[in-house]
């Protein structure tokens, strides 16, 4: 078969990724599902869609999961990994003969992929909002005191506006104030953060075809992959799943002992509110999950929030002249995804090292039993 990677499999857009994603899934012979974002266009006035793309058996009970573009921007970083297992013939054929069946999820986030940021179309959080919000939000007081000074009245910000943010900083301490950003907020819809007013297209869309994808699965891995946290190239591998003991061990067993739970002090990523891949505990299917987020460091903290701040002032100044507001989506995307070969080639290299890993776990775990209902019929 002829190879169908590019020399580089990082995109340049959004339109770019989804076009050479659907053109080697074909390649591949994977089933495809697409579900296209009612009423809203992307950058280029593309259509913006989740597609996921199924290599596999039906019969296969067991299933790799890998989802990118969760924090929109991030979704270049995702996509050149996805493109690279899609190249792979020797990683299909590992997965195939251990009969582990393949799902990837294209674009979770496909606004925010083409308008480059990391939120929605609400400038709501997708990690932040897979809550019951029925029930109520929780309260995030600490951001409230944050919200001003975290997005000054002008950009770039003033001297004094920074010595203001880092005096009340220190004054929080350093553990609540990554507490404040790491938990999300739900009062500010245009502040940081922000975790919605309601569940998300990309969060119900997400739920709904996996509950249709996964309904014969007994085994789930899932593969989450992310930037912006952490050293510069590095695969930090965050336990994401629910803090159940049993889940956090296997993660471990399969992807080493450096897998760290944000349930714990210490992790790159704090414990969030309506962190996206516990949908999965509501699927109502039957089968054991064990899921990681793959977060590759890129420029440093400072800059990451800088580029963070800049891109919610521009959402709160959307008058802003054009060059400005071009130089801050560009720091916003240089803040997630690094266009230089060492730091993509450290993402490569690990991202295929976390699906054999992935991969082998699933083959030597034991599947969960069939539901009673299936059982009898």
């Amino acid at each position: 078969m002829k190879p169908v990677f590019a020399a580089d499999p990082f995109p340049v857009n959004y339109l770019e990724s989804r076009e050479a994603f659907l053109r080697q899934a074909v390649a591949r012979g994977a089933r495809l599902e697409s579900t296209v974002m009612p009423d809203v266009a992307g950058a280029h006035g593309e259509a913006l869609a989740m597609d996921f793309a199924y290599l596999g058996d039906d019969s296969c009970r067991k299933t790799l999961l890998v989802t990118t573009a969760t924090h929109g921007v991030e979704g270049f970083c995702g996509a050149g990994c996805v493109s690279l297992l899609l190249a792979d013939e020797d990683l299909q054929t590992r997965a195939r003969q251990n009969g582990v069946a393949l799902l990837l999820v294209h674009g979770v986030n496909p606004y925010g992929f083409s308008h480059l940021r990391r939120v929605n179309e609400d400038n709501a959080d997708l990690n932040r909002n897979w809550l019951d919000f029925a029930s109520g939000v929780p309260a995030n007081p600490l951001y409230d005191q944050l919200d001003e000074l975290l997005i000054p009245k002008s950009w770039p910000p003033t001297a004094e506006a920074d010595a203001r943010l880092n005096e009340v900083i220190a004054e929080m301490g350093q553990s609540d104030f990554r507490r404040a950003i790491a938990t999300g907020q739900y009062s500010k819809p245009d502040g940081l953060y922000f975790g919605g007013a309601a569940k998300s297209w990309s969060a119900v869309t997400l739920f709904r075809q996996l509950k249709t994808m996964l309904s014969t699965t007994r085994s789930l891995g899932w593969i989450d992959v992310h930037t912006g946290l952490g050293p510069y190239g590095h695969g930090e591998k965050l336990y994401v799943g629910r803090a159940d003991p049993a889940e956090e061990a296997r993660a471990r067993s399969w992807w080493g002992q450096d897998v760290f739970s944000v349930h714990r002090k210490g992790a790159v990523s704090g414990t969030v509110s309506g962190a996206l891949a516990h949908l999965v505990y509501d699927l109502g299917l039957s089968f054991e999950s064990t899921i990681m987020a793959l977060e590759y460091g890129t420029v440093g903290t400072p800059s990451v929030r800088a580029a963070l701040r800049g891109d919610q002032w521009l959402y709160r100044n959307s008058d802003a002249p054009a060059a400005k507001a071009h130089a801050i989506k560009q720091a916003l995307k240089d803040a997630f995804f690094c266009d230089e070969p060492v730091w993509k080639g450290m993402v490569l290299g690990q991202f295929k090292v976390a699906v054999i890993q992935a991969i082998d776990g699933l083959a030597h775990q034991q599947a969960a039993a069939e539901p009673s209902h299936l059982a009898l019929t």
